[in-house]
């Protein structure tokens, strides 16, 4: 299984309902664009198109503000 930057893209736009650009370094929780709720879905799509589980300590700004971020730390885990 693999995630790409396209499929998080689209994922974030479509399944959250995000009708703005997005790139790698759009920042997505710490400018409001989603909040906790979305981050719920993002995780279960992350996990489930990556293979990955995600540990609960490792849901930080660091990790899932960006879609830089998230595929940096998906790739951590491989």
């Amino acid at each position: 299984m693999s995630l790409s930057k396209q499929a998080l893209i689209s994922y974030v736009q479509t399944e959250l309902n995000i009708d703005q650009p997005i790139d790698g370094d759009t920042e997505l929780f710490s400018t409001g664009m989603l909040d906790s709720v979305s981050m719920v879905g993002l995780i279960g799509f992350v996990e489930s198109k990556a293979g990955v589980h995600v540990q609960p300590g490792d849901v930080t700004l660091d990790n899932f503000d960006t879609i830089d971020a998230i595929l940096a730390y998906v790739d951590s885990l491989g």
